[in-house]
């Protein structure tokens, strides 16, 4: 099945997003709750997720379940979102109202992943 071209689109920046968990692991670390435990395994291990999320996405098989994961993925990234704007140094330098707009963000990132439930 040919999927439109926007569904690929999410399949590469969940994919890009992961591989970047591996080329520059220290600016995740940088904004990992302090309170989870073994940091950079988290970081990896989100990493690899994405990967496997975005690729999923690909094919019809596990479309749904990838895009199951997605969400499940991107509600868990909201304490990532929430720790970076308990304080200054949680938020790696980054504007408040860029971090503030960011919540937003992942629920508009949940709803196109869930568009395509339909497909």
């Amino acid at each position: 099945m040919i999927y439109p071209w926007h569904l690929y689109l999410m399949a590469a920046i969940y994919i890009l997003a992961g591989m970047m968990h591996f080329i520059k692991p220290k600016m995740y670390l940088r904004i990992m709750p302090r309170y989870l435990p073994n940091p950079k395994l988290l970081v990896l291990l989100s990493g690899l997720a994405e990967i496997m999320l975005g690729i999923g996405l690909c094919f019809p098989e596990t479309k749904n379940s990838a895009i199951s994961g997605i969400i499940a993925m991107l509600m868990v990234f909201l304490l990532v979102h929430f720790y970076m704007l308990s304080s200054k140094k949680a938020g790696a330098g980054i504007p408040q109202w860029v971090l503030i707009l960011r919540i937003p963000l992942q629920f508009g990132l949940m709803y196109w992943a869930y568009y395509y439930l339909a497909l």
